[in-house]
């Protein structure tokens, strides 16, 4: 049976060497917990490390998360339909968003039920994801100060959904519209929620503008990685998860398929390098369990070829270990391996405290 190890010790180091990494540079630290699906076993052990706020994109992984006793301050990173919005303001302490219909409502709403929720307008500072573009995000910023009062909690953008890197500049826009809603309107922005992993180099190389105060961040606590910059995350393990799958069937075959060759059954047209019969290895994962360009095997020797929705084709040839069916394979995964992985209920979770 395949399951992915899940090293909850290492998990709590990370989060605990990036809360002290962020406190030091006068930023408070969100741990973003979606690509576990708000696993309790995670989450309680990133509280212990010292984090105070979760964020979590999901309502349905809150409720997990306080079902397991647990209540921390809760960041909702995304909207769901309207049909849910009182869910929201009963779940989360603050929220981002960045449409003034939803403010609106989920304000309304917050003062009928007698809970004040917290707001962070998000400004679109070039990557094209959520936000108002920061080009005309003054005018929209002040009507949504109008409306949420002291609730407008803050404002904040998103850098990496378009591969963009953050620079002091990005950020710089954030305060320079804060400072003008100040000067012209006299409205106190109090949360300059900035960053995310991809993030993270301002901080260490001393080049974060003074003022940004919040980070979100994810992927550097759950993999210890940065793949906007392309690199490990300094002071920070990799050795979270690790996904083992089974070998099923171990055969020596043909490296090309004998026969035409049309799109395989995700559409994709598969190539093919003749490198003579190989020694190959079928596992019990496939792309309904994982991204499989998102697996590095950690055995020596090992490469992955391809998958199907349920089997995944390791060539294994050069492994100097000798396998046999029944053996497993462990696997280093990406964020997205990773996302898939913790969603698919057919990848069982084993949890381990190992230093």
């Amino acid at each position: 049976m395949a399951y992915v190890e899940i090293n909850k010790s290492n998990i709590s180091k990370n989060a605990r060497h990036l809360l002290n990494l962020t406190g030091r540079a006068g930023v408070e630290m969100a741990s973003v917990t979606k690509v576990v699906c708000g696993d309790p076993e995670i989450v309680s052990k990133i509280i212990e490390a010292g984090v105070r706020e979760i964020g979590e994109s999901r309502l349905e992984n809150i409720d997990r998360i306080r079902k397991f006793g647990l209540s921390p301050a809760f960041l909702l990173l995304r909207l769901p339909s309207p049909q849910l919005y009182r869910k929201v303001v009963e779940s989360v302490d603050s929220v981002l968003l960045s449409e003034l219909k939803s403010l609106k409502a989920l304000k309304e709403l917050s003062e009928e039920m007698g809970r004040r929720l917290k707001f962070i307008y998000m400004v679109d500072t070039g990557d094209l994801r959520e936000g108002v573009m920061y080009d005309r995000a003054f005018e929209e910023l002040g009507e949504a100060a109008k409306i949420a009062g002291r609730s407008l909690d803050g404002i904040g953008t998103n850098l990496g959904f378009g591969g963009v890197i953050a620079t002091p500049e990005k950020f710089e826009i954030l305060l320079a519209l804060g400072d003008r809603l100040r000067r012209e309107d006299g409205i106190e922005i109090e949360r300059y929620s900035a960053g995310n992993t991809a993030s993270l180099p301002l901080i260490e190389n001393g080049t974060l503008p003074r003022g940004i105060n919040h980070y979100r961040l994810g992927e550097s606590i759950m993999c210890g990685t940065d793949v906007t910059n392309s690199r490990a995350v300094p002071g920070t393990t990799r050795e979270t998860f690790t996904l083992y799958g089974t070998v099923l069937e171990l055969k020596r075959k043909p490296s090309v398929p004998i026969g035409e060759i049309g799109s395989d059954a995700f559409g994709r047209k598969p190539h093919f390098e003749d490198m003579g019969e190989r020694l190959k290895a079928i596992l019990d994962i496939g792309e309904q369990d994982v991204v499989p360009s998102g697996l590095t095997p950690m055995l020596e020797g090992c490469r992955v070829l391809h998958a199907s929705s349920d089997h995944l084709i390791v060539d294994v040839t050069d492994c100097p270990e000798k396998l046999s069916v029944d053996d497993r394979i462990p696997f280093r995964m990406s964020y997205g391996a990773l996302l898939r992985v913790m969603t698919s209920r057919y990848i069982a979770k084993e949890y381990r405290d190992l230093s």
